[in-house]
């Protein structure tokens, strides 16, 4: 019903930088809000930031990731992203995005932080 496919995964040495890309099928994008998830081996699904739809585009993040992720969205483009810097092993997962109800889930990108 909604197909969603996220992009941008790598292994990355920590310190380094990537920037997950996400796209959405959904025919109404723009009022809903968006959100970055993560799973790590042997963890539960956390999220990560969201940013909300609309006009206020409030944004939201893990204190963990605070000041390193910055989440943003192109509602022409039906995306969302997540800008990852200073990246640590702990930030290793998979990463998901999602759009709410926040129960409609792709495979993933695998972020791996390792020297």
């Amino acid at each position: 019903q909604v197909q969603i496919a996220e992009s941008g995964g790598d292994l990355v040495q920590p310190g380094g930088s990537l920037r997950l890309s996400c796209t959405v099928s959904r025919t109404t994008f723009s009022p809903f809000a968006g959100a970055w998830y993560r799973q790590a081996p042997g963890k539960e699904r956390e999220q990560v930031a969201q940013i909300n739809g609309g006009a206020s585009r409030d944004i939201k993040y893990l204190d963990s990731v605070k000041g390193r992720f910055t989440i943003s969205r192109d509602n022409a483009k039906k995306m969302l992203y997540l800008q990852m810097n200073d990246l640590k092993p702990e930030d290793t997962a998979v990463y998901y995005c999602t759009i709410f109800p926040f129960i409609y889930w792709g495979q993933g990108a695998q972020v791996t932080v390792s020297s």
